[in-house]
């Protein structure tokens, strides 16, 4: 008997269980060698789950919606259709671990953005040239009946995604308007925010319901583990206002150019980094680990009520214009759960930002792995003494700093945000350069 188990995959090195999205196959199809049979929700993706035996998917056992922990059974696949009762047997006496001729089946997985596949702890790499496509593709081409086969994927690394079915089915037909999404209400109380605050606001969650319990996403557990993580760390907290009307002028005229806050604000932190190099480092058990690279996260808000990070690898060294192309990818596959690991798990310092919300100042918790993070609020003019000894109006936004008391101290962080509004008060344009 070839009875084979398909089991949880870990996904991330943080992943404790998966939940299950969608399967791709239903009991009794028959599935090739390679092919994506269950989509799996980790903690930060959603990751297309390969087989690597070839057969009939004979008997599901987590269901689309629920979720298993790491390593444990979701399904049987039999090599064939005479085994598949036999499968079923094994999956209701629950004796199928203990079965001498049944064995855990590789897989391997892949992020629906898509690129090489991560091989799972029991599974390989998929190999080059077989047909990757998202599971929202897949599902609309059984639909629209259109052969994937027949695609060229405008996804990364040549991935098939849903426009890229809507394209093909589309040819001919004159199209249809775009649907548009009505404006979000802003509530007439919000104050207007100056540009210096600015950043991607997060998705409506859905309204809940008196009464009652709405378990935790996936998303929102890894921010639990995250957060409880942090305290056994001290840390201590310095903050400083820095005055924003040279950022603000220079963002009015290089927004036109696609250029972000965000990036600016990412950038300039990056620049100051490196004049500071213990700001950037994190602790562990050795020492004061110092990363080579200047990688910065930023907090963004997930559609489901989660927290993701994405990150701006060497954000001193890639020029402005560049920086803010590669931001708007990254909300954008961050907010789809389409970002590759390394997208959102390599950041040396990471950015808070919530100006755009007219919140004045607040601290920040220090994620795991990272030796400071910063908080920032909103820019407001402000009435100031200026140098020849009379008052002005100066945009000024409050911006708080949470860092690691094992490696780093107060002088450092504040030596760290001096050195930050000057160059942003002083200086710049030097940004752009």
């Amino acid at each position: 008997m070839s009875i084979h188990e398909v089991f949880m995959p870990a996904l991330s090195s943080t992943m404790t269980e998966g939940k299950i999205v969608s399967w791709v196959k239903s009991p009794g199809d028959k599935v090739e060698k390679g092919e994506t049979v269950v989509v799996v929700e980790s903690d930060k993706a959603d990751m297309d789950v390969e087989t690597f035996y070839e057969g009939f998917l004979a008997h599901i056992i987590v269901e689309a919606g629920e979720t298993a922990p790491v390593g444990s059974a979701i399904a049987f696949i039999a090599e064939t259709e005479a085994e598949i009762e036999q499968a079923k047997s094994l999956a209701n006496s629950g004796s199928a671990a203990a079965t001498p001729t049944s064995s855990p089946e590789p897989v391997a997985a892949t992020a629906s953005a898509a690129t090489p596949a991560l091989a799972s702890q029991n599974g390989s790499n998929h190999k080059e040239g077989r047909l990757v496509a998202s599971p929202r593709a897949r599902k609309l081409a059984k639909e629209l009946k259109v052969d994937l086969t027949t695609l060229q994927g405008s996804g990364p690394h040549g991935r098939i995604v849903a426009e890229d079915v809507e394209a093909l089915s589309n040819k001919g037909k004159q199209p249809a308007p775009a649907p548009v999404a009505p404006p979000a209400p802003v509530p007439t109380s919000t104050p207007v925010t100056p540009p210096a605050s600015r950043t991607p606001a997060p998705a409506p969650v859905a309204a809940a319901v008196p009464g009652q319990i709405v378990p935790l996403t996936t998303f929102q557990n890894a921010v639990v583990r995250n957060m409880v993580a942090t305290i056994s760390v001290p840390v201590f907290r310095v903050g400083y206002t820095i005055t924003t009307d040279g950022l603000d002028k220079l963002y009015k005229q290089i927004k036109s150019k696609g250029v972000t806050m965000t990036a600016l604000l990412a950038k300039a932190v990056a620049v100051t980094l490196q004049k500071h190099p213990l700001l950037n480092a994190s602790y562990s058990d050795q020492g004061i680990v110092y990363h080579s690279d200047i990688n910065i996260s930023v907090a963004v808000a997930m559609d489901d009520g989660g927290l993701i990070t994405p990150v701006l690898q060497n954000a001193d060294a890639v020029d402005i214009y560049s920086l803010s192309r590669t931001w708007k990818s990254l909300v954008e596959r961050a907010r789809a759960k389409q970002l590759q690991p390394q997208e959102y798990n390599s950041g040396t310092f990471t950015l808070s930002n919530l100006g755009m919300f007219g919140v004045d100042k607040f601290d920040a918790i220090l994620p795991p792995g990272q030796g400071s993070i910063l908080a920032i609020g909103a820019s407001r003019p402000q009435v100031v003494a200026t140098p020849d000894g009379l008052f002005g109006v100066r945009q000024q936004m409050q911006v708080n700093i949470t860092s690691d008391h094992r490696i780093i101290y107060g002088a450092h962080a504040a030596a760290f945000l001096q050195d930050l509004a000057k160059l942003i008060e002083t200086n710049p344009q030097s940004l752009t350069m």
